[in-house]
């Protein structure tokens, strides 16, 4: 797990291809909705920034067998002032590329923190399947942004929601990772 490289940009075409297709199936059934329960609230991370989450998206699913939390990172090139605005705005048209990968439960979309890195936090059914996705996805990221930013973390066996209840569920995943980019510390 964590293996923190971009699949083969075939195999990424080939899963986004397939994910769309998904996209307007789950479209046509009404099984995407926008939440906003969770919208303003703000995520602090263990590297001291934070961030306000602008966005939740959620697929009408059973419940997760093997849930596992996905927190994917990465700072947007020539991103200032108006541009972070726009780009949430914009953000939308993205949804398509996610949505229908096989495993996808919920995603937060966080605005940028103090320094201008982006978060998306999801819920998936099956860490391998959100992986998967994180490698995938890297390669439509790579195309808007800094070189080295990108960066992922599959945290298996937790949920979304208890995460953001219980914050602290997370300390013991990795022993030294205190300070981790990843680890939510607390929800304001």
């Amino acid at each position: 797990m964590n293996t923190q490289a971009p699949l083969p940009r075939s195999t990424a075409a080939l899963a986004e291809i397939r994910c769309m297709g998904a996209f307007v199936r789950l479209l046509a059934r009404r099984r995407i909705h926008m939440p906003t329960d969770h919208v303003g609230s703000c995520l602090r991370f263990a590297t001291g920034t934070s961030a306000r989450i602008y966005r939740e998206t959620v697929v009408d699913r059973s419940p997760a067998e093997a849930p596992c939390v996905l927190v994917v990172a990465f700072r947007l090139r020539f991103l200032r002032g108006l541009g972070h605005r726009l780009f949430q705005w914009e953000s939308l048209l993205n949804t398509p590329l996610f949505v229908g990968y096989p495993g996808y439960v919920s995603k937060l979309w966080l605005a940028h923190d103090q320094d201008h890195v982006y978060r998306g936090v999801y819920e998936w059914d099956g860490a391998e399947d959100a992986e998967r996705y994180a490698r995938s996805l890297w390669r439509v990221l790579a195309i808007g942004s800094v070189p080295g930013t990108i960066a992922y973390r599959v945290v298996p066996g937790l949920r979304r929601d208890d995460v953001l209840a219980e914050p602290h569920r997370l300390d013991a995943i990795e022993p030294g990772a205190a300070a981790a980019w990843w680890r939510i510390v607390e929800v304001m």
